[in-house]
């Protein structure tokens, strides 16, 4: 029997791939000989190609944002904001969503294989930045031929991809909507993604990050990893309602098993996450949240920065976000206003911490479909 879809989604959905056989300069100073993009598009360009967006994924997201595989219940990491009628409706807009080269779902990453040596790139893959992706976007955006996104859009790291697009080619973007990020992480979120990238390393299975060819995986450090981070995508009040301190077994068993209930969830969540997501990959992810600073290009003057974007700006926090908090919204908010830039700002009574940027959150949702609605007037969409 064929899967029945609900009538917002987009249905089914198939990956593509483009390969870029011209080497690329990254900002480590390494490069690449080369690379491969995996991408999905949903919605119909139209006749003046002006109807594209980017959707720019987050630090464990992949190109897969809307939409059904076949075989597969689960729909993509933002179908709640991407399909007919939704926020970013496919009636209206060409939605492209890419992987990132570093990531572990298709594009080039240390999970793929490395040309110039017919092995895994492991470890040897080299660091990559914001920058880095937005250029392979970049490249990308000129393959499928068009010539500016009616707007670039991105949740947390995602959202950090919107401001560096709107920087680096300010020309190429009519909307930046940056959502539940920051201009830089504070010194606490350095602290959290040190302490996961060491979980990993620290795992007698990493094997300096050659695991593969030991046909293994360092399984506990990246589960502890995973655990670590979704504690602080979440909120207090978040996991106060959902576990409590729920008892497993309705009593103590005084030992160090599984008790709560909190404690099973997230070796649940930890345990899963290893299935599905490579251990290099996530010290790459990390280090590119790390060392995301536009300001830094420009003498550290976060103004002088913005002021090269031309596009219009919507930025959006969540007030129970700890991990990205609303002040760290406000500062972006603040200093476009004094780079002379148009900005929209709001803030999202919500209680689900930073995962609430996943959520279909009724004033959420309709705060995006009312600036989608001026973005579709603009493009003729």
């Amino acid at each position: 029997m064929p899967m029945q879809f609900p009538t917002d989604s987009v249905g089914l959905v198939q990956p593509q791939k483009k390969s870029f056989h011209e080497p690329i300069s990254l900002i480590s100073g390494r490069t690449l000989p080369g690379y491969e993009l995996v991408y999905e598009t949903y919605g119909e360009l139209n006749q003046a190609r002006s109807n594209a967006i980017l959707v720019c994924h987050a630090l464990s997201g992949d190109h897969h944002a809307a939409g059904f595989y076949a075989n597969d219940k689960k729909p993509g990491w933002w179908d709640a904001c991407i399909g007919p009628g939704k926020p970013f409706d496919t009636n209206r807009f060409h939605v492209v969503s890419v992987n990132n080269i570093g990531s572990c779902k298709g594009s080039t990453g240390p999970n793929t294989i490395n040309p110039e040596t017919g092995n895994y790139y492991g470890p040897d893959f080299p660091i990559v930045t914001v920058k880095d992706w937005v250029h392979t976007q970049h490249t990308l955006m000129q393959s499928l031929g068009i010539e500016k996104w009616a707007a670039v859009i991105g949740g947390s790291l995602g959202g950090m991809q919107a401001m560096q697009w709107s920087i680096d080619y300010p020309d190429k973007v009519g909307h930046a909507l940056v959502i539940a990020a920051a201009s830089r992480l504070s010194a606490q979120n350095i602290g959290f993604n040190e302490v996961a990238r060491q979980a990993i390393l620290s795992d007698p299975e990493f094997h300096g990050g050659h695991f593969y060819s030991h046909n293994t995986i360092p399984r506990r450090g990246l589960m502890l990893a995973r655990m670590l981070g979704h504690i602080t995508y979440l909120s207090d009040d978040a996991m106060r309602a959902k576990f409590g301190r729920e008892l497993r077994e309705g009593h103590l068993n005084y030992d160090f098993s599984v008790e709560f209930q909190v404690e099973s969830y997230l070796r649940y969540q930890g345990s899963a996450f290893v299935e599905h997501f490579d251990a290099n990959t996530y010290l790459l992810m990390t280090k590119a949240l790390d060392y995301f600073d536009p300001a830094s290009e420009y003498e550290n003057d976060l103004v002088t920065a913005l002021k090269q974007a031309t596009a219009k700006f919507l930025v959006v926090s969540f007030t129970s976000d700890w991990r990205f908090a609303p002040e760290r919204s406000k500062e972006i908010v603040k200093t476009l206003i004094e780079a002379r830039r148009q900005v929209s700002y709001a803030e999202v009574e919500a209680s689900g911490g930073h995962d609430a940027f996943l959520m279909p959150i009724t004033y959420y949702m309709q705060v995006l479909n009312s600036y989608m609605d001026k973005v579709a007037e603009e493009v003729g969409a």
